[in-house]
């Protein structure tokens, strides 16, 4: 059998050496990433919505500054009132002076023009006895000699004058500092306001905020938030009883009121809104629910959240908001 000189056997080539499935991997990843932020595909990190507290501290920083504004501007108004009424004052004493150096004014110049016409009367030749007649000046001097009574009153009633005058000119030009500081002040206010409505407009639509009640945060139903709102702009209002308001309630009064405004008519009678509502536990309660006291029903109120509710409590103690624990609760009604 004849066989391949041993020069003719194939040479064998060396293994080809794959490269690292991981390394392969890395490169891939790492060209996709160079080109997805190239093409713009990579979003920036989204920034988390402000909370409702970051919310309230930024409320709380304006109204820190808020209520300087509006005092300095109560101080300038306050100044400003003084001031145009002593500017007022000056200028009707001012009137009669006026009036008083016009008539004594047009006196000397009565005096002058009957001297020029007419010539010096008799009082007047006995004068001109030692001058000689005729000159301009001697006629001069004759007419200062008669108008010298005259022109003093003039300039006594022209000085006081015109010292009222220049009191009246450093308070009208104070008065013009004040205007100016005031419409400054008002644009301010006017700043902040504006900042701060759009801080709470801002707040999560779930939360209620109105002066005389807290934050409340999480509140789903509309017709609770209505109700809510509602109850809380009462607070200070009178107990009366009998009372379903707009001005004074009493207990049932005040819920009913505050729920017939969210399109929910509740009977004024606490036995009757219990039955009104369904039931849900203490740990269940949430803002807008009623909350009963004592075994038999006698008193309700709104609850709020965080064991705070605004209620009616009795004759002598206006709509408030209080601790629901300080009577013994009876349950919670829900009612939307």
């Amino acid at each position: 059998m004849a066989t391949m000189p041993p020069h003719r056997h194939a040479r064998s080539q060396p293994p080809v050496r794959p490269v690292g499935a991981r390394r392969v991997v890395h490169r891939l990843l790492t060209l996709v990433a160079a080109v997805a932020v190239g093409a713009g595909l990579v979003a920036a990190p989204a920034h988390a919505a402000p909370s409702v507290d970051e919310i309230e501290a930024q409320i709380d920083k304006q109204w820190e500054q808020l209520e300087p504004t509006i005092e300095g501007y109560n101080k300038v108004r306050a100044q400003l009132k003084v001031n145009k009424k002593k500017s007022a004052d000056l200028q009707k004493k001012m009137a009669p002076l006026e009036l008083e150096s016009a008539l004594a004014m047009n006196r000397v110049g009565d005096l002058a023009s009957r001297y020029y016409m007419r010539g010096p009367s008799q009082e007047v030749g006995a004068l001109l006895v030692d001058a000689k007649p005729g000159t301009l000046a001697e006629q001069l001097t004759i007419l200062d000699r008669l108008a010298a009574q005259q022109r003093k009153q003039v300039a006594g009633i022209l000085a006081i004058r015109d010292k009222y005058n220049r009191e009246k000119q450093k308070l009208d030009a104070l008065i013009a500092t004040q205007v100016k500081q005031e419409a400054e002040l008002r644009a301010k206010k006017k700043q902040i306001d504006a900042e701060i409505k759009r801080l709470t407009a801002s707040l999560p639509k779930t939360t209620v905020k109105v002066a005389g009640c807290p934050t409340i945060n999480g509140v789903v139903s509309s017709a609770a938030q209505t109700a809510i709102r509602v109850a809380c702009q009462q607070v200070g209002d009178p107990y009366v009883w009998g009372a379903t308001g707009p001005n004074s309630f009493d207990c049932s009064g005040l819920t009913q009121y505050a729920y017939k405004a969210a399109g929910i008519y509740l009977t004024h009678f606490t036995g009757a809104q219990w039955n009104e509502g369904r039931a849900v536990s203490r740990s269940d309660a949430r803002p807008g629910d009623l909350v009963f006291f004592y075994s038999d029903l006698h008193h309700v109120g709104l609850y709020l959240g965080n064991g705070l509710m605004v209620h009616a409590p009795r004759t002598g103690k206006p709509v408030q908001v209080t601790q629901v624990n300080y009577m013994p609760v009876a349950g919670y009604r829900r009612v939307t």
